[in-house]
């Protein structure tokens, strides 16, 4: 992201942020102490069309990140209006109204209000955040008129960083890795900034219980997944089938970096691609055969592979089933979240695996369910 002329703005300080619901009225204390002075940030106004929806990336406090952005705002390129977080705090950095750089150009353009979610282990703490964060995002948009549905197909709304990175650019997916590993579903969140929450902390409209609709006759098939990892520099690794526990339970090997990827199906179809530090996103590839470099395995041999997205495709009349996979890196300890090919899992939905870190093992299995 360029950096742009920084030239005196203003930069409004409030006391107070008052959420309006549905005629309900809840306050939450902004903390200004991070904010930018008159001399920093962008003297862009922005148009309003857009509110961008993040979450951190990192366990930290709330505080942490507006005293890191506000310290690092021009040698990072990187801030937002607000974070969320330390058990619904909110700390401003940017002004509304002006760019802020969080999602590029154009979102930050579009963008009068981002906002950061600081993300937390503790489920009291979170809940707190929760709902500062849907009411700030909600009534942010009633603010400047815009609508308060989350990743519509329109250019207008509540716009996750994921919407950002699916239809302009950027590769971030928050926040919903981080708000599934607390329970909050897609469909949830879309649910509460539709319709915020009052200041007791219930949903004003809370989400119906459905209809239990009638059990129908289910023809399941049993599929089976074989898929393994070229180790760079080396050679291909064993196959693995499904995935399971210990050594042979993944594709990969620990702390080592793997350059080709293959994976084929015993039933349906599946395609899948991957992403390397070198090159990017490369082409799906739809077949299976590790002597063919070009169009059988994905990646390029010496190339570090960073992502992994697959697809499964079930034969019609099917149940449907999908693709569940998870990725683990050279820098981490642990798998990273669970993925699913149509993106309803609670994990990360759009890819398994850090850009940037070595994709150092690998797990997959076909179902209508997580077996993680």
């Amino acid at each position: 992201m360029k950096k742009l002329n920084k030239l005196r703005w203003v930069v409004a300080i409030a006391a107070a942020f008052f959420v309006g619901l549905n005629q309900q009225v809840s306050a939450a204390t902004i903390n200004n102490d991070y904010a930018l002075s008159t001399s920093e940030g962008s003297s862009l106004r922005t148009s309003n069309n857009v509110i961008i929806a993040h979450a951190t990336g990192t366990y930290a406090p709330a505080i942490n990140n507006a005293i890191f952005e506000k310290r690092t705002w021009y040698s990072n390129d990187a801030y937002v209006q607000y974070i969320v977080g330390d058990g619904g705090k909110i700390y401003r950095v940017g002004a509304e109204g002006y760019q802020a750089w969080g999602a590029g150009s154009w979102a930050n353009a579009n963008a009068p209000v981002q906002i950061e979610l600081a993300q937390t282990y503790s489920s009291s703490e979170f809940k707190q955040d929760y709902i500062t964060y849907v009411n700030l995002l909600r009534s942010s948009a009633i603010k400047y008129g815009i609508p308060t549905d989350v990743d519509s197909s329109a250019w207008c709304g509540v716009k996750s960083h994921l919407w950002i990175t699916n239809h302009v650019w950027g590769d971030h997916v928050d926040p919903y890795g981080y708000l599934a590993s607390h329970g909050i579903t897609k469909a949830q969140f879309a649910h509460d900034v539709k319709y915020g929450f009052s200041s007791s902390g219930n949903n004003v409209n809370p989400t119906p219980t459905p209809t239990p609709k009638p059990s129908t006759p289910t023809d399941k098939k049993a599929v089976h997944v074989t898929y393994a990892l070229h180790q760079k520099g080396k050679k291909w690794l064993n196959p693995v089938k499904d995935f399971g526990s210990g050594s042979n339970g993944f594709a990969g090997v620990p702390n080592s970096v793997h350059d080709m990827l293959y994976i084929k199906v015993n039933h349906g179809s599946t395609k899948y691609r991957v992403h390397t530090k070198e090159d990017g996103w490369l082409p799906w590839i739809k077949k299976a055969d590790k002597n063919d470099t070009v169009n059988g395995v994905a990646g390029v041999k010496g190339h570090t592979i960073d992502g992994v997205q697959i697809v499964y495709t079930t034969p019609k009349g099917e149940t449907y089933q999908q693709a569940y996979y998870r990725s683990q890196t050279t820098q981490r300890a642990n798998y990273l979240g669970t993925c699913a090919d149509n993106g309803t899992v609670s994990g990360y939905d759009s890819w398994a695996g850090m850009l940037g870190e070595p994709l150092d093992r690998l797990q997959i299995h076909i179902n209508d369910n997580s077996k993680y």
